[in-house]
């Protein structure tokens, strides 16, 4: 079977979104879509392994309906797409999908649900936003022909490891930003960051990882698909808490199609109701703790901070019109004492703004806490064009240094997002291993050596950048003048006697 690219299936959604489109705003059917993607998915993963079961053992449906009851999933067989797309003339779609939607979290336990939140809770197709009953079901039947169309035909034999779900959540994110509404400062993590971040962190067998403000999931599983990667072992654990509902939905979702069972994903705001806590009430500790999270978010319960139960604002609260190191000093709470690694992307903002912030920046470089500082280009990220860094902190350090690294000048450029390639990832991972002042690129800096700049964090009082202009030759450049005068009167000589002997002479 032919595979399939994540561009051809981000091609075919978007053009579904033409099902919807001038009915209502994309804020809303960007729910619809994703969750009918989900669906598809699981159906054609359904039926791939249903199909190979019939190869190796003839069609015998009782013995095949017996062996799939040992997948990792359960699909009941009214629940399917394609037995929704069967019935697509018929009246009901919306109830039909809805019932779907229910029937396959009620067979699957708790892993479409946490603590009695259902993953579709805060969808329905049978939903009088898309119109009367044979408006809804007309739009439902083209949403269900658009999504068996070939190239949406999502088996695994055809899509191999693409993260489908969160790909196509990103591909959409950044579409919709403008018509969906997207506040200022809702950022979301291209695929290559997560990928740099988890190799910064390097995960382990038996670690336990965090994302406080986890999307849709992908960051997380990139570190735990790193301790697969390097180490063949599944022996890690997933935490996350993300404050939008359907983007939590989503976030299961991708977790139930990734294979991803040991893990736990709240909903609600981290910061003012912290979900993810043990049998005492106090905050969780992990091993890793990574987040992209909104930057320099207004209005992030700066009120309350004051008498945080947790204490996690004892070094200082934050400016009441910029959470950022509101999250920071929530992560550096949950890391255990000492394994804790930490990586966070912050707006740049954080490593030299003063007052509050600067206070609480000194308390955490004085406590030997940051280990690395990470400049980013430009433009990588959905929804702003600002260059962003990376922070990177230790609970239990071997040395008294933080490594400043400058990569904002290397990275593949785009029409409207840069990106990082392969190299540019590995020689930042590599730089960071090797804890090597590099020239134009690295410096290994000093406690102390920051203190003397005042705590100020700016990656260019570090690294000098700086490219020496080659010293003019000024006799050569006079020598070279002359040549080229001599050159021009020649010429001009030349053409004069041509123009004479074509009559022209005066």
């Amino acid at each position: 079977m032919t595979t399939i690219s994540q561009d051809s299936i981000n091609k075919a959604l978007w053009n579904a979104c033409d099902t919807f489109r001038g009915t209502i705003n994309a804020g809303t059917y960007q729910d619809f879509l994703l969750t009918m993607l989900f669906l598809k998915y699981i159906s054609d993963v359904w039926q791939d392994h249903y199909d190979q079961y019939v190869a190796q053992h003839g069609d015998e449906p009782e013995l095949i309906e017996e062996m799939m009851k040992s997948e990792r999933f359960v699909l009941p067989r009214d629940a399917s797409f394609y037995a929704l797309y069967d019935r697509r003339y018929e009246p009901g779609n919306g109830e039909r999908i809805d019932q779907a939607l229910h029937a396959i979290e009620e067979a699957n336990g708790t892993k479409l649900k946490d603590a009695g939140k259902s993953v579709f809770q805060d969808i329905s197709f049978n939903t009088d936003k898309l119109g009367e009953e044979k408006q809804k079901n007309d739009i439902l039947r083209h949403l269900l022909e658009d999504f068996a169309k070939p190239e949406l035909n999502l088996k695994p034999s055809r899509v191999g490891s693409l993260d489908v779900i969160g790909n196509a959540y990103e591909y959409l994110i950044k579409h919709f930003a403008a018509s969906g509404g997207q506040k200022a400062g809702e950022f979301y993590t291209p695929p290559e960051i997560s990928d740099l971040i988890a190799e910064l962190l390097d995960p382990r067998p038996g670690d336990s990882i965090c994302d406080p403000a986890c999307g849709s999931g992908s960051l997380l599983m990139k570190c735990g698909r790193k301790v697969i990667a390097n180490h063949d072992s599944k022996e890690y654990a997933l935490f996350g808490q993300e404050a939008i509902g359907s983007t939590w939905s989503l976030a299961k979702m991708n977790m139930f199609l990734h294979g991803e069972d040991n893990h736990k994903i709240e909903w609600g705001d981290t910061i003012r109701n912290p979900k993810l806590l043990d049998k005492n009430g106090d905050l969780m500790l992990f091993d890793i703790v990574t987040a992209n999270p909104p930057f320099s978010l207004d209005k992030w319960g700066h009120d309350d901070a004051e008498n945080d139960k947790f204490s996690r604002f004892r070094r200082g609260v934050p400016p009441k019109t910029k959470g950022d190191y509101a999250f920071i000093l929530h992560m550096i709470e949950t890391l255990k004492p000492g394994s804790g690694r930490m990586g966070v992307v912050v707006p740049h903002g954080v490593l030299f703004r003063g007052s509050k912030e600067g206070r609480i920046r000194q308390q955490l470089i004085d406590e030997n806490l940051l280990d690395a500082v990470i400049g980013l280009p430009e433009k990588l990220f959905y929804g702003t064009g600002i260059p962003a860094a990376i922070l990177v902190f230790k609970k239990s350090k071997s040395d008294e240094s933080v490594l400043f690294i400058d990569a904002s000048r290397e990275f593949k450029p785009g029409k409207n997002q840069n990106q990082l390639s392969d190299d540019n990832i590995q020689k930042i991972v590599n730089t960071y291993r090797s804890r090597e002042t590099v020239d134009k690129y690295s410096y290994l800096a000093t406690l102390e050596e920051i203190q003397e700049n005042d705590y100020n964090l700016n990656i260019p009082r570090y690294v000098d950048t700086f490219e020496e202009e080659e010293e003019i030759d000024l006799m050569a450049v006079r020598a070279e003048r002359q040549k080229l005068k001599a050159e021009l009167h020649q010429l001009e000589s030349q053409m004069e006697e041509y123009l004479k002997e074509l009559g022209y002479g005066a």
